[in-house]
């Protein structure tokens, strides 16, 4: 088939074969009929994709390369920092995120064991997990509604002498406010991460410029898992705008090793045999040098080559989920006596992973999901609700430590009791979004 073709050609015939390949047997579906299952999200991708995908499998390097390369330096610019690490999910980007502040390079601002993060219950379990694995100690506050964030009046009592970071996650694409947050964490001197899994493209309105969030806080994380704003089936990005912490970041997820070197590069300083580590022999191969104990999470070339294709169409994706959104709030206005529905945070222009619904008093959510349910709608919970109710604090709870709660955790009970979201994904169409809103009133007036 190739026998007269150079590489180059015989590439090319392949991809224009996987593009028409995609264009026929994963293209438009047909016209959404009532009833039909709508998900809470999904992929939204084309020819662009496959053709990297396959481009990238034909190169068959597999781990991190070209691509990889390619992504993190564009998805940098993306957001506006100067450093993004390519990770293999959003927890991953957690973990590191996290773990990077354990650095011993950090000195006196090195988190250990014992220390406290500032966080919340109401969100999802990676937030938080690499906190307690290490031995950090969560200390939880309260959430409002309805921007379903850290409720900022209770920082300061959440505030000890072992506090050491600010820990949390923009509630489904919702900024948490980040002007308190970012000014509680400079006059006390604390870390700020923000968890940027389900808000990848909102933007937040700080120090008289509009910023993307993510990028306020000392380090941001994303997720690239298939429901998120931008997917590689699987992978996660940190990123900063502090060398140190890059450095950190990089070092975590590449084994915990001491170079710098990519992939198949050697002695990029000019001194891998010359050096003196530790109490290594003098010369020690400066490859094999490790300063933390580290993991490897790399993302293969292969997800990089999807997340390249998919971070083009991020504009796209967000001016729909921004209509998505504004068209399902407006359907619902007429039932805001029987429900509660979701405002973006002040100074915020939210990119939103779904869209949060709160059932007033004599509306039981347990009878409006199902009857949503059935008619074909997706729906979830607030993740965890109240995640220090869950079983993996049963240990804790039962020894009353690991873990403090600020206050009484109402609103977050009753998000857990009361609350439900659906989504708002760029791939659905206004007669999704329209139906989506009758089956919705109809179930709060029932």
């Amino acid at each position: 088939m190739f026998e007269h073709k150079t590489e180059e050609e015989a590439r090319k015939e392949i991809l224009n074969m996987v593009e028409a390949y995609c264009d026929k047997y994963h293209g438009k579906k047909n016209a959404f009929a009532p009833g039909e299952r709508i998900p809470y999200a999904s992929r939204v991708y084309d020819h662009e994709e496959m053709c990297s995908l396959v481009d990238s499998a034909l190169e068959f390097w597999l781990t991190s390369g070209r691509y990889t390369t390619q992504f993190e330096k564009e998805f940098a610019e993306y957001v506006g920092v100067k450093y993004c690490s390519l990770v293999n999910s959003g927890s991953s980007a957690n973990l590191l995120a996290f773990m990077a502040l354990t650095s011993p390079l950090l000195g006196e601002r090195q988190i250990r064991p014992g220390d406290e993060i500032i966080t919340v219950a109401a969100g999802f379990p990676t937030t938080v997990t690499p906190a307690i694995q290490y031995g950090a100690v969560p200390v939880f506050i309260d959430v409002t509604i309805p921007q379903y964030n850290m409720d900022v009046c209770m920082l300061e009592k959440a505030l000890s002498d072992k506090t050491k970071a600010v820990m949390a996650a923009h509630t489904l694409g919702n900024p948490f406010d980040l002007s308190a947050v970012r000014d509680f964490c400079d006059r006390h001197e604390l870390w700020l991460i923000e968890d940027n899994c389900d808000a990848l493209g909102s933007t937040y309105y700080y120090k008289g410029k509009e910023q993307m969030t993510g990028t306020i806080g000392d380090i941001g994380t994303s997720s690239f898992y298939p429901p998120h704003h931008m997917t590689m089936g699987e992978g996660g990005a940190v990123y900063t705008n502090n060398p140190l912490l890059h450095r950190c970041v990089r070092s975590f997820r590449d084994w915990g090793r001491d170079c710098v070197c990519a992939s198949g590069q050697d002695n990029l300083c000019g001194h891998r045999f010359d050096g003196q580590y530790g109490e290594l022999p003098k010369g020690y191969d400066h490859k094999y040098v490790y300063s933390h104990f580290g993991y490897n999470l790399k993302a293969t070339d292969m997800q990089a080559a999807i997340g390249c294709a998919q971070l083009h169409k991020m504009d796209g994706f967000t001016a729909r989920r921004r209509h998505n959104f504004e068209r399902l709030r407006a359907g619902l206005l007429d039932c805001q006596d029987r429900i509660i529905l979701p405002e973006a945070t002040e100074g915020a222009d939210p990119s939103w992973f779904g869209f949060l619904i709160t059932c007033r008093e004599g509306v039981e959510r347990t009878k409006v999901v199902p009857y949503i349910e059935e008619h074909g709608i997706q729906t979830r919970m607030l993740f965890a609700g109240n995640l220090t109710k869950h079983p993996c604090f049963d240990q804790m709870r039962a020894a009353k430590s690991g873990y403090r709660i600020v206050g009484e955790l109402k609103t977050t009970d009753r998000i857990m009791r009361d609350t439900f979201w659906v989504g708002v994904y760029p791939g659905m169409t206004d007669e999704m979004i329209d139906y989506m809103a009758e089956i919705i009133a109809e179930a709060v007036r029932k």
